[in-house]
Parts: C-alpha cells; structure tokens; sequence
C-alpha cells in the first residue's frame, strides 16, 4: 500500500505505485497516475487525466493538472504529462492542455521548477530545465532541454525557448529565443551564447567556438534571417563536431513562426 497520511483523500480509482508517499491534506483526483518512489507533500492537489513518472517530488501547496485558464476550455477531457525525477516546489501551478492545440501539457524528465512557477495549457518543457522563483509560461509555449529560466521572467504564448538557452531574471519574452543563446532585460535583448553552461555540459572548445560564431552571423553581422540560414547552412559542411549544434540554430530560424529576439 502506498504511505498515504490519514488526512489525505486520494480517490479510490486513483493509480498510485505501493511505493509514493502522500503528505498530511493532499488531495489525489480520480484520473491521476503516479509511478514509483514519488514523494506528495501535504497540502498538494492533483486533479484531472495526470500521469506522474518515477521519484517526483512535490512540496506543499502545488496545484498540478487543474482545468487550462482558457475560456475556450469547455470540459473536454485533456491531460497533463509529468517525467522522473522532477523536483517541483512550494505554490507551483500546472494546467491540462486543450482540444485547440494537442490536448497534452508535458513536462519531461530531471526538472527543478521552484516555487510560484506557472507552467500553462498545452506548455511542452524539455529535459534537466531550471525555472527559478515566479516563472510563469503562457500557454503552448515550448522550452528545449538544459534551458535556465531566472526568477520573475515571463513567456508569452505560443513562443519557443531553445536548448541550452539562459534568461535573465526579470526578463520578458514575447519573441523566440534560439538555442545556446544568453539574454536578459524587458523588453528582452541578447547578450552572447551560455558559454559556461556550455562548458559544464561537455561541449569542446570547437564546439563552442562554433556556436560563438553563429551567434555572430544571426546578431553582429547585419545579415537578414534568411541570410544568415544561408549562412548557418554553409557552415554546417565544415563544422565537424559542432554541425549539430549549428543545424540546431538554423532550425530555429528556419521553425520560428513569432521572430527571433533579437
């Protein structure tokens, strides 16, 4: 049997592993699942068609997979999709997707997301991400793997965040930001690629002096968008071991459907 407090009310029909332990007044909905080695504070609430992976932890007072503040949501049965080993901390809010996009909130796996982070409808956030204090996504946002997100800063919807990306705290984004690259202010400007996140994650000297210059080609050079895909495209040939990175900055050009910040 899982080690649920004696104030806590989880649903009968709720699928909780042997293993998840529930703190003092959490409330468990019906339609959620929670795997293995997952740790519910008191005071948490779970609701709707939630999955929960492995070895989460949840601390007191988080509202996860309430109905999506939309006012086109009208009761449809839509879900929310949280990975492993996920730390979620206090007041953290995290909503159900909508029929008007695919219908499924996600985050994925090795996740911190501090306290008041608001992860919205349709939301899909990678791998490894740290949100710090008051982030607060839109809905259909979508953030990459390794993104860092500084305290207070904002998403607007439907805007996309690149791998390895680090926003300043404060920080108010209206546009995409493309993979590797630095940026703070409201509204928000670029400041360089994450050069030493880069570092800590094992990419090589080249490497990294190869994103440096594609930076270059998208924010110094004066080029259009369109030439410096060309460009980024160009490079690709001879990279070597960064011409993944590069396709990935050229994506991200290419993908973008409200502008880059830039």
């Amino acid at each position: 049997m899982a080690n649920i407090h004696p104030s806590a009310i989880v649903d009968a029909r709720a699928q909780l592993d042997s293993s998840v332990e529930v703190g003092a007044y959490s409330i468990i909905g019906p339609e959620v699942q929670i795997g293995a080695g997952t740790k519910i504070g008191p005071h948490v609430v779970i609701d709707g068609q939630t999955t929960i992976g492995r070895d989460n932890t949840f601390l007191q007072f988080s509202s996860i997979g309430a109905a999506p503040q939309d006012k086109k949501y009208a009761g449809e049965p839509t879900q929310l999709e949280i990975g492993d080993r996920n730390l979620i901390r206090e007041f953290c809010t995290f909503n159900r997707g909508t029929v008007q996009d695919g219908g499924v909130t996600r985050l994925g796996n090795d996740n911190w997301m501090l306290a008041y982070v608001h992860i919205a409808h349709d939301c899909q956030v990678g791998d490894h991400c740290i949100f710090s204090n008051n982030v607060q996504l839109a809905g259909h946002v979508k953030v990459g793997d390794w993104v860092v997100m500084g305290g207070m800063s904002g998403v607007h919807q439907f805007c996309q965040i690149g791998d390895h990306a680090m926003v300043g705290m404060n920080t108010s984004l209206t546009q995409d930001v493309p993979p590797y690259v630095l940026l703070s202010g409201n509204p928000a400007a670029a400041h360089g690629i994450n050069i030493e996140g880069l570092k800590r994650r094992g990419y090589t000297r080249e490497q990294i002096n190869a994103i440096r210059n594609a930076y270059k080609l998208i924010y110094k050079s004066g080029l259009s968008l369109d030439a410096a895909k060309a460009a980024l495209l160009a490079e690709e040939d001879s990279a070597g071991d960064a011409a993944a990175a590069l396709r990935l900055m050229r994506l991200a050009l290419d993908q973008t459907t409200r502008g880059i910040v830039r």
